[in-house]
This record gives C-alpha cells, structure tokens and sequence, in this order.
C-alpha cells in the first residue's frame, strides 16, 4: 500500500464516524455554499475599495475560470483514476464523479482565489488558508480524492494565485512616479 493510500485510508476512515463532521465536510466542499458570501464579499469590496476591486474582481473570475479549465485539462493528460474506482470500502460521500482524479479541481481552484485575495491582502490569511484546508480535506473526506490529488492541487492554484495578484500589485496597482 503507497503511503498516498495509506493517507486517504486514514482521512476517509473518519467518515461516517460523526453525523456532525460529515455534514461540515459536505458543505465545506459545496462551491454553491460559497456563492452568498462570495457576491457579498465581492459587494464589499468594490463599495470600500473600488479602484482595485473594478480590476481585481474581474481578474480573480477569468483566474478561476482558468484554473478549473486548466484542472480539467490536467487531469485528463494524467488520467489518474479516483480511489473510488479501484480502492474497497471507500466511504463515498458525494459520489464518486466523472472524471478523473488528479489534480482535485476543488483544490485548484479554491487556492487559486484565496491565494488571489491573500496575496492582495494578507490580513484575510487567517481566514483564507484554513478554509483552503477544509476545502481541500474534504475532499479526502469524502472519497473523492488522494491526498496528492489535493496537495497538487493546491500548489497549482497557489502559484496561479500568487502569481497573478502579485502582477497586479507591481504593474496595476503600484504607485506611479
């Protein structure tokens, strides 16, 4: 047994343990869940700081819409299949999907945003990156991916994150002189 089926055998094993977890971990990894706050954040931002957010909030969906085509594409060229195709006695939570497993889409892309929104502003760190984590273990949780299916999808999104609001802070939103 590799040590990433050991780590998911792990993880998944706690599901169906606690009527209570399972149901955090559901909808910690529901996008529609996060569609509310994230309108009302967005409400917020462009009210308290229009000049960044009328470029930054059009940056940031193009960003995810990007990073989910290009979660798609990957895991396609790496056509790694899901523990729930071939593992036993996984605790399958929401199904076990269509496509294939690495990266973790849900993984991509909610690095991407909230490494986007971190690096534009730190103080939404303490926030941000444990939400990415519940996020991302949910998804172990559930028995919908391996635990490297999620690390590369955090890696991938937070580079693609990063990158992209740290060009935005240096060419867009830097002082002119």
């Amino acid at each position: 047994m590799s040590v990433d089926e050991e780590w998911f055998r792990l993880i998944n094993g706690w599901a169906g343990q606690s009527p209570a977890m399972d149901w955090f971990m559901f909808h910690s990894s529901q996008e529609s869940n996060l569609l509310i706050p994230g309108v009302l954040l967005i409400a917020y931002w462009g009210w308290t700081k229009w000049d960044e957010a009328k470029f930054a909030a059009p940056a940031l969906g193009l960003l995810v819409g990007f990073s989910d085509l290009l979660g798609g594409q990957l895991k396609n060229l790496i056509a790694r299949a899901r523990p729930c195709q071939i593992l036993s006695q996984v605790h399958e939570m929401v199904g076990c999907g269509g496509s294939f497993s690495m990266p973790s889409n849900h993984a991509v892309n909610s690095s991407t945003a909230i490494a986007f929104l971190v690096t534009l502003y730190p103080s939404l760190g303490w926030v941000g990156w444990p939400l990415m984590g519940f996020i991302g273990l949910s998804r172990i949780y559930l028995g919908a991916h391996y635990v490297t299916d999620v690390l590369v999808g955090w890696g991938i999104g937070v580079a693609l994150g990063c990158g992209a609001a740290y060009l935005l802070k240096t060419k867009v939103f830097a002082p002119r002189s």
